[in-house]
């Protein structure tokens, strides 16, 4: 009775000893990653209008935004131009970036994706303020939504005033 533990034991050990091993060769062998993996923040300039709600709920203030106000096509026809927000500056500190995701989650404006590139070392810690442009680039990394279930409702987007 008491060598079965020991039996049990050993029984465990060989099993693993004889099966292939679970490791990835990294740099040689890339493994496939879940969709919903945080990987890097990705930019959909054309979305983004400045609103500063990602730059203010940021827990550690990584993100900084400049814009300006342009003359914009008036909404109606006849109507009088409007001022548009435009970007100017978008840049992540990924120095400091926790990868938290509440910059992605707060966006009203879907401007803000997760993309699955996790491969953006630098040899130089300033290196990591990565700008619009960048981020921009990292657009092709970003999964495509889900299919929506059997049954469900879309909503309708709402009327611009």
């Amino acid at each position: 009775m008491t060598g079965i533990g020991l039996f049990q034991g050993l029984r465990r050990t060989l099993k693993t000893f004889f099966s292939s091993p679970v490791t990835v060769q990294y740099p040689h062998e890339k493994s496939e990653h879940a969709p919903r993996t945080r990987g890097v923040i990705a930019l959909k300039e054309e979305n983004c209008t400045v609103c500063m709600l990602c730059a203010r709920e940021c827990p550690v203030w990584c993100i900084f935004i400049e814009g300006y106000k342009d003359q914009g096509p008036p909404r109606r026809e006849g109507g009088k131009p409007r001022l548009v927000q435009k970007l100017d500056r978008f840049d992540i500190d990924y120095s400091l970036c926790m990868y938290c995701g509440i910059c992605v989650n707060v966006c009203p404006f879907d401007a803000l994706f997760w993309a699955l590139d996790h491969e953006y070392s630098e040899p130089r810690i300033s290196d990591l303020l990565h700008n619009k442009d960048k981020l921009g680039e990292w657009m092709h990394g970003v999964p495509k939504k889900p299919e929506l279930e059997e049954g469900a409702e879309v909503k309708k987007p709402r009327r611009e005033l």
